[in-house]
Formats: C-alpha cells, sequence, structure tokens
C-alpha cells in the first residue's frame, strides 16, 4: 500500500476499503506494533500502549472490580441512522488557524468520531484500526446514564422525591456520610464530603477503588467518611457518589442498572448492539464509568437527548422531559452549579456538564476524551471517543481543541454562541 505525502500537518494518508484516512497520532506509543493489545485489571486504565486495546475491548478484560460485565441486550427493531450523501466541509478556526475534520484526526489521538443531524450521520471517522463493530469505553459519560435512570425511577414512582437522603432506599450505606445525603445532591456532586479526583493513583479515588476491591461499592463508602461543606453548598466533582445513585436504584426497584435501563432506554432507543456495565462482586455497576457501547448507540442516545426523551420516529416519550430539563438547563440550577460557577467554563446540572450561553447545549464526558456533546436546538449530536495522553482533555490541547470543532460544528450549521 502506497505511502501519499501531504502536507506536515496532514501527515500521511492510508487507503482502508476504499476510504482515506489519516495515519492517527502516536500509534507506536498506544501499542500498534502489538496489535493493540488488551490491558490487565492492573494496567489498563493507566498504561498507555494498553489504551485503545483496553478502551475497546474493556468487557474482556477479567478480574476488574471482583464482578463481572452486566449485559445490556440490543432492540429487536433498530433505530436507522441514515447517512448523509457526502460529508460536510466542516471548517473552523483555532488560535488563528482554519481546520478541518482531517487536521483534527491528524492532530488528536480521536479513537472515533460521529456527528449526527436531524438523524442523519454526516460523519463518521474511525483511527488505530478501530471501527463500528467495536464498544469503546464511556468512562464518565456513563454517569449521565445513571442520571437518566433516577430520573425514570422517580417518574415511575419507585422514589419519592430527590430530597429524600440515599439511605432511605439503600439501607447499607445508613451511618455514611453519603448515606446521609439526599438524591438530589448526590446528583450535583455536591455532598460537601471532602474528596480529590486527580487520577494519580494516590488521591481519593484511588482509595475508595482500593476499597472496592477489598469489598465491593457500597462498603467502600465508609472511607469517605470527612465532609467540609454542607452539602447542596457547593460542587466538588467526586467520581465515588455516582456508584451511591445506582446503590439507591438497586433499592428502589430490586433492579440493577443493566436490567432497569434495558427494557426503559437501550431496547426503547433503537439500539443495535449489546452494551455492557461493568459490576462488582454484588451485581453493583460501577457506575462513574465502566459502560462500553458502540459509536452509533451512543448516537443513537445523544439523539434521543437532543429531542428532550423522545423517540422521533414514534413520537413515544421515553425519558421524563422535564426531568431531563432539570438535569441539562443551566438556568435551572442554583448559582453554584451554573457555568463560570461550578467550574471556570462549564456548569454542573444532574450528572451532565452544562455549556454556557444562551440555546441549551450540554455534554456527557468521560476522562481521556469521552465526549457526547449535544444541541437540542439545532437537532445536533457530536460523539467522540478518544485515548488522550492524559486523563483531563485540559492537561494537553484536546479539551480546547474539540470545544472549537463543537463550535464549528454548531455555526455550520447556523448556531450561536452567547454568554
Amino acid at each position: 500500500m502506497p505511502l501519499i505525502k501531504l502536507s506536515p500537518l496532514l501527515c500521511l494518508v492510508l487507503t482502508l476499503g476504499g476510504q482515506a484516512v489519516l495515519a492517527a497520532p502516536d500509534e507506536d506509543r498506544l501499542g500498534r506494533a502489538q496489535g493493540y493489545p488488551v490491558g490487565t485489571a492492573q494496567n489498563w486504565f493507566w498504561q498507555e500502549a494498553v489504551r485503545v486495546g483496553s478502551f475497546t475491548h474493556q468487557a474482556e478484560i477479567r478480574g476488574l472490580l471482583q464482578g463481572k460485565p452486566n449485559a445490556m441486550a440490543p432492540a429487536a427493531q433498530p433505530l436507522a441512522l441514515p447517512r448523509a450523501a457526502r460529508e460536510p466541509a466542516y471548517r473552523w478556526r483555532i488560535e488563528g488557524r482554519e481546520l478541518g475534520i482531517d487536521d483534527y484526526l491528524a492532530r488528536q489521538r480521536v479513537m472515533g468520531l460521529l456527528v449526527l443531524k436531524d438523524g442523519e450521520i454526516q460523519l463518521e471517522r474511525y483511527q488505530y484500526e478501530r471501527g463500528p463493530e467495536h464498544r469503546f469505553l464511556s468512562n464518565s459519560m456513563a454517569k449521565s446514564l445513571v442520571s437518566l435512570a433516577i430520573g425514570l425511577a422517580l417518574h415511575e414512582g419507585h422514589l419519592r422525591s430527590l430530597d429524600d437522603r440515599a439511605d432511605a432506599y439503600a439501607p447499607r450505606l445508613a451511618g455514611t456520610l453519603y448515606g446521609e445525603t439526599t438524591l438530589r445532591n448526590l446528583l450535583r456532586m455536591a455532598s460537601g464530603a471532602r474528596f480529590e479526583e486527580r487520577y494519580d493513583g494516590q488521591d481519593d479515588l484511588a482509595r475508595f477503588g482500593a476499597a472496592v476491591q477489598r469489598s465491593d461499592l457500597e462498603s467502600a463508602a465508609a472511607v469517605i467518611s470527612e465532609r467540609v461543606a454542607p452539602q447542596g453548598q457547593r460542587f466538588n466533582y467526586a467520581s465515588a457518589e455516582t456508584p451511591m445513585l445506582a446503590a439507591v436504584l438497586r433499592g428502589a426497584t430490586g433492579l440493577s442498572l443493566s436490567e432497569y435501563l434495558q427494557s426503559r432506554l437501550w431496547q426503547p432507543m433503537g439500539a443495535e448492539s449489546t452494551a455492557y456495565w461493568w459490576s462488582d462482586r454484588s451485581g453493583l455497576e460501577a457506575a462513574g464509568g465502566n459502560f462500553n457501547a458502540t459509536l452509533r448507540d451512543y448516537a443513537r442516545l445523544g439523539w434521543l437527548l437532543a429531542n428532550d426523551g423522545q423517540r422521533p420516529d414514534t413520537g413515544q416519550q421515553l425519558l421524563p422531559r422535564e426531568y431531563l430539563q432539570d438535569a441539562t438547563d443551566w438556568r435551572r440550577q442554583p448559582a453554584a452549579f451554573q457555568p463560570g460557577r461550578a467550574t471556570p467554563y462549564f456548569g454542573y446540572g444532574y450528572q451532565f456538564w452544562l455549556f454556557p450561553g444562551q440555546p441549551r447545549r450540554f455534554a456527557l464526558l468521560g476522562v481521556y476524551g469521552q465526549m457526547i456533546f449535544v444541541d437540542p436546538q439545532l437537532k445536533l449530536v457530536m460523539v467522540h471517543t478518544a485515548a488522550n495522553a492524559t486523563a483531563r482533555s485540559g492537561q494537553t490541547s484536546l479539551g480546547r481543541e474539540a470545544d472549537a470543532l463543537w463550535r464549528g460544528l454548531v455555526m455550520h450549521y447556523g448556531g450561536r454562541w452567547e454568554r
């Protein structure tokens, strides 16, 4: 296969199945020569050389959490996603330079990128020998799925109020800080607990994870014991809080997250492939991440969210609209959780990240570059999976450039950005 020289920015072009694709950044460091190997329970999250393989085959890694991957079966009749006749010529500017999709893929460690507009696939690209058949790890995008489950359980009457304490539904949390925290404050990451999440193996997330390995997720709640602020007053991102919501759901419904969402969300929205969600030894999902699905099924989820929980082809309301608005509209959040206050850029709703600006836009985000961006007004969705060099995208150019790409898509379709 001949190599064709392009500009220094675009590097090499390869031919794969008749489609021109770029040689991906840092292929050698990410394990290309070894066939993108899958890691072990000890190194899959941390080691760069197994990141691509592990982030697309996590369900095959044995020994995680001393549990197993819970399956969510697909729909008997998947929702069709038609494809545009040609890929749009998206262009945008960042730091005085004009970029396009090929430029972006040559600069960033993107495993999969899909753009959906009005239910039609405009763009679908893969790198690192990945493809439509691969299930991509969500990392913390999974937290938003947990929020949807809580909203459904509230709508169905399994939960009385978001202002109930967690231990009202998960009795094993009694006597713990998280057990005494309300569901609303867990949804907002506002327990007030002292919790540092740095992804360096020495933080409170690592301490919590070690406790899970020794026992299970509910038992591990006891290691988070110091409250440094009254609950509900401030945002502090803590991945240990989301599994407590999974425990609440199981206590309220008698079903795991996977069982509950399979029949209420995954199948009704028209998923075409089985998804997997890793659980601990008790069967409770590690709900802060560890969900695995294809790029197209993530796009189907984003399409449902862009339509405020209604499946457009059938008109069926699958998700409670009012709850979804509460979860994803920054105007409905207290001041401490709004954009520019919760973080210098994003606001935070019920396990969703909220963009600033007048049109409602929101995101599902996971470390190492996992993203689903949603614009309900434009009916626009971007799904982005990556193997970034650092857990936090803002520590490399990925965060800034992914945001610029999203802004470029929005403006391509006539959207605006206003504070």
